[in-house]
């Protein structure tokens, strides 16, 4: 009896052991479902949440315009000096100077972007400064200078526009020494003919035109209540700098280098202040009015 005891014990363990895990077969299984719901649960609400999140934000208005860009080009520098003043000053030090006043200016106004041809002692090939200006997208561009004139007794400040045709034979003589600039270059930098600037002048836009000519009627008026002009100081002739045919571009002469008081003048920080003032308010002439808004794009 024992025997048999002993013999079936086994056999009835192994059923409890398969009744068990058939079980908890069971158990796991509607425990996986259940977990699996869950899981869906989640995922569905964690799609909705994402669906919600980026939803695009609602319009409600255009973009601001980006504000104009002013191209400021401070005249020579690097190996090529400029005009050499009656005391020994380069012009290129006083075109850069009175440039970074006038950009500082300008850039408190909160009106304007505002970008340097050079910022530091280097020589920049004219051509060059006018693909300075257009790879900003430059909405003005405006050229700073303190020339030498053989009559020393010649002093006050000019403005000058882009023309086939000098105005006189003083704003040639000038327009033949700027252009000259791009010897320091090198032979690797050639200088236009002038037949090649009369014709690069030619295909300079009619827009373009007025609006330079705008920029210096403004550049007149700002100064002359201030700073001392040339007599009939709008001047046109054919400046390689300002060859560019959809920026209006401006050549300023804040004086002669030449005249004892001009140079005087502009070596101090005040009077380079002022020009920079009358300077940013015909800045600020020529873009209130209709005249100003011919190249935007920033």
């Amino acid at each position: 009896m024992d025997a048999d005891h002993s013999e079936r014990a086994p056999a009835g363990r192994g059923r409890r052991a398969v009744l068990l895990a058939t079980l908890g077969a069971g158990l796991a299984a509607r425990a996986g479902d259940a977990g699996a719901a869950v899981h869906r649960t989640a995922a569905h609400s964690a799609v909705a949440h994402a669906r919600h999140s980026l939803r695009a934000p609602a319009i409600v208005g255009r973009a601001a315009a980006p504000l104009p860009l002013v191209m400021l080009d401070p005249g020579h520098g690097g190996k090529d000096p400029g005009a050499i003043g009656v005391s020994g000053t380069y012009e290129k030090h006083i075109a850069e100077a009175a440039a970074a006043e006038l950009q500082r200016q300008l850039l408190a106004s909160g009106a304007y972007r505002v970008a340097m041809t050079r910022t530091d002692d280097r020589f920049i090939p004219l051509e060059g400064r006018v693909e300075i200006a257009h790879a900003h997208s430059a909405s003005l561009f405006i050229s700073m200078h303190a020339d030498a004139l053989t009559d020393r007794s010649v002093r006050g400040a000019s403005v000058y526009t882009l023309s086939g045709q000098a105005s006189d034979a003083q704003s040639a003589a000038l327009a033949r020494t700027e252009n000259s600039a791009d010897r320091f270059g090198g032979p690797q930098v050639h200088a236009n003919s002038p037949e090649v600037a009369a014709i690069l002048s030619s295909l300079v836009s009619e827009e373009t035109r007025r609006g330079a000519a705008h920029m210096a009627s403004s550049v007149v008026d700002a100064f002359r209540p201030r700073i001392g002009l040339l007599s009939h100081p709008a001047r046109h002739a054919a400046f390689v700098v300002l060859k560019s045919a959809d920026i209006p571009s401006v050549l300023v002469e804040m004086g002669f280098m030449s005249n004892r008081m001009d140079e005087a003048a502009l070596r101090q920080a005040g009077h380079r202040m002022m020009v920079a003032g009358a300077m940013k308010q015909a800045v600020d002439r020529y873009f209130a009015s209709a005249g100003g808004v011919t190249r935007l794009t920033g």
